[in-house]
């Protein structure tokens, strides 16, 4: 355990070095690597959505890539293609940006459904087909995607089964007036996260992986998470509640988060942190509440995680 969060101290504070100012956005980052699942960053252009994320591939020794996503792209310039090979006759496969250890997936809702589906199995499965033959994917292996929730021409909103993939949600923020004036002063003479080097190797992190897993969750607080997953089903407001796989990768996140504290068993600090970021974007509101914006949203989850009596 101690080896699992040493990985986990050395990798927020590499990533700290070039993203100032927002330590819980670190520390989500680094929960969903150990937890083996994605992240969606939602915030408005310019505030460091894709400095994040790059900053968490370089400091691991692995293969990241970056997808821009546009209304052009298409399936297979995610996953790959078959490619016909003159010199042997015959097709060959042709793997995508998707086979590397971190994905960035740019401004995902500029792509149409059918190229956002195409990341389903992967970031699922860890696994894509093509061509009725499937192929593994590399682990660890995480997607980091990025959206304007404010910008709506030329988007395509990401489909409930979609927003269930994804570990948390997480916005950014403006920083404050001081973290902003080190912000320049470091980018003077150039991005200070192309300096920046691995920390982590990919058979530390999937030790670290492996050492989340084995985090100890006691019954009691078993019981606890999902009386709250229950109520998100049960409140009137909500027409969709979360699902089963949210409720794991809600289990999951909290035995990370754990990790990061530097503990082998999960408190009931862990799920009442995590509740709102894992599980806000699960829910689906009634259609007279169609509209409540992401806030709001995450108010209702976070009052209702309130009414639930904490176990001793």
């Amino acid at each position: 355990m101690q080896q699992a969060y040493d990985t986990a101290r050395m990798l927020r504070a590499n990533i700290e070095r070039v993203v100032l100012g927002k330590p819980e956005v670190v520390r989500s980052l680094v929960i969903a690597m150990l937890a083996g699942d994605h992240v969606l960053l939602e915030d408005v252009p310019g505030v460091g959505k894709t400095l994040a994320a790059k900053a968490l591939a370089k400091s691991l020794d692995g293969v990241f890539t970056r997808l821009q996503f546009t209304p052009d792209l298409l399936p297979s310039d995610i996953t790959g293609s078959m490619i016909y090979r003159s010199d042997t006759r015959e097709f060959e496969f042709s793997r995508g940006p998707v086979f590397a250890n971190v994905v960035l997936a740019d401004e995902i809702n500029r792509a149409p459904p059918r190229t956002q589906s195409a990341l389903l199995e992967a970031m699922s499965e860890g696994q894509v087909s093509v061509d009725g033959k499937t192929y593994l994917l590399p682990k660890p292996f995480i997607v980091i995607a990025t959206q304007n929730p404010f910008e709506f021409d030329g988007t395509y909103a990401l489909p409930e089964s979609q927003m269930d993939r994804f570990l948390m949600r997480i916005s950014i923020g403006y920083p404050e007036r001081s973290v902003e004036k080190d912000v320049l002063r470091t980018h003077r003479a150039g991005e200070p996260v192309d300096e920046l080097m691995s920390v982590v190797s990919i058979g530390q992190m999937q030790q670290a992986q492996q050492a989340a897993r084995d985090v100890a969750f006691e019954d009691s607080l078993m019981d606890y998470l999902l009386r709250i997953v229950d109520a998100t089903r049960e409140t009137p407001g909500i027409r969709v509640g979360v699902s089963t796989r949210g409720a794991l990768s809600f289990y999951r996140g909290c035995q990370a988060r754990a990790i990061t504290e530097g503990r082998n068993f999960v408190t009931p600090d862990d799920i009442k942190m995590l509740a709102v970021t894992v599980l806000s974007h699960r829910v689906v509101p009634e259609a007279v509440l169609g509209s409540i914006d992401r806030d709001s949203l995450e108010r209702l989850v976070g009052d209702l995680v309130e009414t639930i009596a904490v176990p001793v």
